[in-house]
């Protein structure tokens, strides 16, 4: 055999044996796994309370229960009716501490109370020791007046009027003035002791004591 034919037998023998080897080392790399599509809701907006808006405003929430009983303050004169008790039957004002003074039974507070409240709160002051079972009924007789300021032709305090409404009061006011503002009408009412403002368009139903605010226009 020829030197240079067995050499390249040799170096085929080596390149055959060497192929095994080199597969062994092969790194496969798996392709990439299809990736689902999920579906992503958005984040729930947060809770937002539910807000009544006004004339360019919101109302104060207390000034929209403008339908709850009506409690009783300074101001208001009522009719007590104790029945069988001609010397107790009288009308009484309510002062400024909110109370009322009665014969026999002396102060009774009545401010914030509705008129039936105040009916019971006086029985309960009788029973002790005065009538043994009284019957009393409260009704209001007149009531505390309301106010109106600012863009009226007369601001002051007037007389309130069962299911009276802004547009009303303006108008016993003397009406509008020239630099009236008709949407911006402020309202306050003291709602638990609290005071509460805010912008009120002009049907907006007034109650007793309410102070009105008609603010001047700047064109």
């Amino acid at each position: 055999m020829r030197p240079k034919a067995t050499l390249s037998r040799l170096t085929v023998l080596f390149v055959m044996l060497a192929l095994p080897a080199c597969v062994h080392q092969q790194t496969y790399v798996a392709a990439p796994a299809a990736v689902e599509a999920v579906a992503v809701e958005p984040a729930a907006a947060p809770a937002v309370a539910t807000v009544l808006v006004a004339a360019g405003g919101p109302y104060a929430p207390a000034l929209t229960g403008h339908d709850a009983p009506y409690q009783l303050d300074a101001g208001d004169r009522l009719r007590v009716q104790v029945f069988g008790q001609e010397g107790l039957t009288n009308s009484y004002i309510v002062d400024a501490s909110g109370n009322i003074s009665m014969t026999l039974i002396g102060t009774v507070p009545v401010r914030g109370l509705t008129t039936a409240e105040a009916g019971r709160a006086i029985a309960a002051r009788l029973r002790n020791g005065y009538i043994r079972n009284p019957h009393v009924s409260v009704e209001v007789e007149v009531y505390r007046p309301f106010f109106i300021l600012g863009e009226v032709n007369a601001p002051g305090q007037y007389p309130y009027v069962p299911n009276m409404t802004v547009e009303a009061a303006v108008a016993i006011a003397g009406g509008f003035a020239p630099r009236a503002s008709k949407s911006d009408i402020l309202l306050a009412r003291n709602v638990n002791g609290e005071v509460m403002r805010t912008r009120v368009p002009a049907d907006f139903p007034l109650r007793p004591g309410d102070t009105i605010t008609v603010r001047e226009r700047w064109f």
